[in-house]
């Protein structure tokens, strides 16, 4: 898979990409990331790539012709053209669900905002989708844009050991993921739960699926209206919340 981040700050993406998981991918062939510095495509002899907003206001918004110019750059030379994806705090939620379905994508490119934002014109002439990773306002898309990169990327081919290292993750089928443990078998008198020394490999999958139960309902229970949920999955919830209820009367 290839993606292309668009960003006044190329430096601080390569030291993220280049290291741990992604960076390993990188050097391996497996993801090819290529970071490009948006302000090299500015007319000016400043190389100013930003500019006082229509109407009054505070800050400054990125001017769309150096954007569409260093987009266009990585874009002319590809057919078909990439998805191209603005991270903005307006779009839509970033969740597992669609980092898979962007996973599969042959080609992304990825476009990080600074200051107020960028000329909307921008948006409306190569933007095909506008991505979020939560409910607040950062300085800048990089930060979000390597997010969205990481999201994506360790889910493509051959990036994971194997595929079931996020499939049984939280939010991949539906549900919060169970408890993880390691040694030492004791820590601070606390004791690793026995089914999981048993070796019963039966035993260890039905008590991951019940605690994966349990914490989604405890932390996340919107969740639950949505998962792929059992009928030993329903009468097991309904167990442990009649469980809950006796212990709190």
């Amino acid at each position: 898979m290839r993606i292309d981040l668009l960003t006044l700050f190329p430096e601080m993406c390569e030291s993220v990409l280049s290291t741990s998981i992604i960076g390993r991918a990188r050097k391996a062939g497996l993801l090819d990331i290529r970071c490009h510095q948006i302000r090299e495509h500015s007319q000016s002899r400043q190389k100013r790539v930003d500019d006082a907003p229509y109407g009054g206001g505070m800050g400054m918004v990125m001017q769309a012709e150096p954007i569409y110019q260093c987009a266009m750059q990585v874009c002319e030379p590809l057919k078909p053209t990439p998805h191209m994806i603005y991270m903005s705090p307006q779009g839509k939620p970033l969740t597992q669900k669609r980092a898979l379905e962007l996973s599969k994508m042959e080609h992304i490119v990825v476009i990080c905002g600074h200051y107020e934002g960028v000329d909307e014109r921008l948006l409306e002439e190569i933007v095909d989708e506008e991505i979020s990773i939560g409910d607040y306002v950062l300085t800048g898309g990089e930060l979000a844009g390597l997010v969205l990169i990481d999201a994506i990327g360790r889910l493509c081919d051959g990036v994971l050991s194997d595929q079931s290292c996020f499939e049984e993750e939280s939010h991949f089928n539906g549900l919060l993921e169970y408890p993880q443990y390691t040694r030492p078998p004791v820590w601070h008198d606390k004791t690793v739960p026995q089914v999981l020394v048993t070796g019963h490999h039966k035993n260890i999958e039905t008590w991951r699926r019940h605690k994966s139960l349990e914490r989604t309902l405890d932390k996340r229970p919107d969740m639950l209206k949505h998962a792929p949920l059992t009928k030993e999955d329903l009468a097991y919830l309904e167990e442990y919340q009649n469980q809950k209820q006796g212990s709190e009367t």
